[in-house]
């Protein structure tokens, strides 16, 4: 069943559809990608267990509890959230999965060989949203036992003028929308950077910090949107096997976090 949450305050309104975070309005002008148009099917996603396409590796990724079977960008997407509280202020999600249970891949069979998935550990994924003083925050924390292997990405689509004209600063570093188109399927890589500041045309910028990432990708294929994402891992210019040695391993609890700020 689909059910809206929004968090409101003097100046800003968020709307949260299922633990997808599909408006953030900011004196009723809209900075996230809408469904349905043009460019990407969501609004926001996560990447988990698993950043990158695994074909490659013939779905396989190994750890020492066994190889798994994980398609691109993970399993964790084709689970439900489930809504543990919210009010005015915050709205919190989570997702629990019991290791070794098959999870059925949206892409079988157009896109992909694999039928179902799975991951040899147990975990619990909350993803909780607050707006205070017209800043989101974003935090995720991850529940495992102790040195299980994961990576995390965060995948939200920011909206755009359609002019192309939008730059992107990290750091000292600009970003056209030129230097994204080029990356393909591959996405823009930054490295060793926790903070972007999406430099638009027609309204606020948008800054986007992050705790506990320290990268992000850059994807878009079109000029009304782009996906500014924080990641742990970046896997589409290497050769990497997807193994537990490639990967973070986890401390019991992990915890990140992504502040989006409208200037």
């Amino acid at each position: 069943m689909t059910s809206k949450i929004y968090l409101q305050n003097a100046h800003s309104t968020v709307a949260i559809e299922n633990g997808e975070l599909i408006s953030f309005q900011k004196n009723n002008t809209e900075y996230i990608h809408q469904k349905g148009n043009k460019g990407w099917r969501k609004s926001d996603d996560e990447m988990f267990p698993i950043i990158g396409p695994t074909d490659k590796n013939n779905f396989r990724v190994h750890t020492k509890k066994g190889d798994c079977i994980q398609d691109q960008h993970g399993l964790l997407r084709e689970m439900e959230y489930s809504l543990i509280s919210s009010d005015e202020k915050s709205a919190n999600f989570i997702k629990n999965y019991e290791k070794n249970t098959k999870i059925k891949n949206s892409k079988f069979p157009e896109k992909s060989s694999e039928e179902a998935l799975f991951w040899t550990f147990d975990f619990t994924f909350e993803k909780n949203f607050t707006l205070e003083n017209d800043i989101l925050t974003i935090n995720f924390i991850i529940n495992s036992e102790k040195e299980m292997p994961f990576m995390l990405g965060y995948h939200p689509a920011f909206l755009l003028s359609d002019t192309g004209k939008e730059i992107l600063k990290a750091g000292s570093e600009k970003i056209t929308l030129s230097d994204v188109y080029k990356a393909g399927s591959n996405a823009f890589p930054v490295f060793g950077k926790e903070k972007i500041v999406l430099k638009n045309i027609d309204k606020n910028d948008v800054e986007i910090t992050t705790k506990g990432f320290n990268n992000f990708m850059l994807w878009t294929e079109v000029d009304n949107m782009i996906c500014i994402e924080p990641i742990t891992q970046y896997t589409s210019y290497t050769d990497q096997k997807f193994s537990e040695k490639n990967m973070s391993l986890s401390k019991g609890k992990n915890s990140f976090s992504v502040m989006i700020k409208i200037l």
